[in-house]
């Protein structure tokens, strides 16, 4: 079955062909091909999904109780929905927060008032219903936006500033507080990454890491402090930045032995290109051959300011396919988008950092916008499950990109994207025997068929 979403029409996610592969004949030079052979594989497939954060939980608490039935089952529905498997969330407050919020007191170094009773009221509802719907598959980590503002050398959650070394096993005390205190409140936390966006002054919670540093907190304080709490099962992702400086990150952690054995991975986002430059994809592939017993994860990805005005805009669904494609070409294990629900005003956000979602609420009307990324994600989400691996697929022309899977019942997923204002026939070839697609102007495809 071929599944199709293209510009200019009504197809969104929808059944377009049955494929029947017949012989093939031979290849020309003429003709567009997608080569894919089930038998070579790479890595695993995690999972997909998005950030439940406080933005999304707080403006998900303002739908009416149908429409919020219809969004987690657009989400994390199978059948459905797009599938949704991975989730990451807030430690604390993010720019995606209606205020800055800590869960301790200031100035407590021994934690003693360290309490998530601001998480009860929005964020942990929605995590907890987010899992059920996903049938209990979800996999869930979370991310520091800043440590407590005593903690830090500019004595401020925002505009960047360094931890103090006096509180380093203070804070690294406060993940596993994080992680006890959601267990106790019914969410398991699959993993943790140290610091969001490590390298970044913002104007909204940030703290600089330089990649020593990081490697030092993590083998020094918050590795053991793990292991010492019970919590050795968690894992640790680091860097969680942009594709741009990742090689220097995985190189100063994983070539040390001390540092890397608390490591599950590595995490990226695609902000590199803000100067209008190229995503560097080839980065993250090198960091997975260098270091092919470490993980590698997309961490957060978000494509333009908010603009009521285009909802419909093409490109945002396509920044999530390109991305997609090629991160997982070059080795990536799973995918996690940036806030799964936004307001009509691409927030609430306390920093005025507005931004897109692939599902917007208007929450003066309760209605549910859904943006062209959520069916872009879906090609991926719906029709690759985890314990799939990667298999070769691979166009020749440049025109379509494309990724494959072979799950785990069998069955193979090939995705195929043309960014290109052109249509045209393409054929998915296997071994001896292919098929003709019809790809649309602006379309992305996923081809499903069994392997023999």
């Amino acid at each position: 079955m071929v599944y199709t979403t293209a510009e200019s029409t009504s197809l969104r996610l929808t059944p377009t062909d049955t494929i029947l592969f017949e012989p093939s004949e031979p290849t020309s030079e003429a003709k567009l091909y997608v080569f894919v052979d089930p038998r070579k594989t790479f890595q695993p497939f995690l999972g997909i999904g998005g950030a439940l954060t406080d933005a999304a939980a707080e403006t998900f608490a303002k739908l009416p109780a149908a429409r919020q039935e219809e969004l987690l089952a657009a989400y994390y529905s199978p059948d459905r929905g797009i599938g949704y498997t991975l989730a990451r969330t807030n430690i604390h407050s993010c720019d995606f927060s209606s205020e800055s919020y800590t869960y301790v007191d200031e100035g407590d170094k021994d934690l003693n008032s360290f309490s998530i009773a601001h998480d009860l009221r929005f964020r942990i509802p929605l995590i907890r219903r987010a899992m059920a719907a996903s049938g209990n598959r979800l996999k869930l980590f979370a991310s520091p936006w800043s440590p407590p503002a005593f903690m830090k050398d500019n004595n401020d959650m925002l505009h960047g500033g360094h931890l103090r070394p006096e509180y380093a096993h203070s804070w690294a005390l406060y993940f596993a507080k994080f992680i006890q205190s959601y267990r106790k409140a019914g969410v398991p936390v699959w993993g943790i990454t140290i610091q969001n966006e490590p390298m970044a002054t913002q104007r909204w919670e940030s703290c600089v890491f330089q990649a020593q540093d990081e490697r030092d907190f993590l083998k020094n304080h918050l590795g053991p402090v793990m292991v010492q709490q019970g919590l050795g099962d968690v894992n640790i992702i680091v860097w969680d930045h942009n594709r741009d400086l990742i090689i220097q990150r995985a190189q100063t952690i994983f070539d040390d032995p001390e540092a890397a054995k608390y490591v599950w991975g590595i995490g990226f986002h695609w902000y590199e290109d803000w100067s209008g430059g190229q995503q560097m994809y080839g980065n993250v592939a090198l960091v997975n051959r260098l270091y092919p017993d470490k993980h590698v994860l997309f961490t957060e990805g978000t494509p333009a300011s908010f603009d009521s005005t285009a909802y419909g805009r093409w490109s945002l669904g396509e920044a999530y396919g390109r991305s997609m494609i090629n991160d997982f070409n070059s080795g990536t294990e799973g995918w996690t988008d940036w806030n799964i629900l936004l307001d009509e005003r691409g927030g609430p956000n306390h920093v005025g950092n507005f931004c897109f979602a692939p599902i917007h609420a208007d929450t003066r009307t309760g209605k549910l916008i859904y943006t062209n990324s959520y069916y872009y994600i879906g090609h991926f989400s719906k029709f690759i499950r985890p314990g799939a691996r990667r298999i070769v697929a691979s166009p020749s022309r440049s025109m379509l990109l494309a990724t494959g899977f072979v799950n785990e019942d069998g069955t193979v997923a090939v995705v195929v994207m043309n960014p290109t204002p052109r249509g045209g026939q393409y054929s998915v070839v296997v071994g001896a025997s292919s098929v003709e697609v019809s790809a649309r102007p602006h379309s992305i495809q996923t081809v499903v068929f069994r392997a023999n």
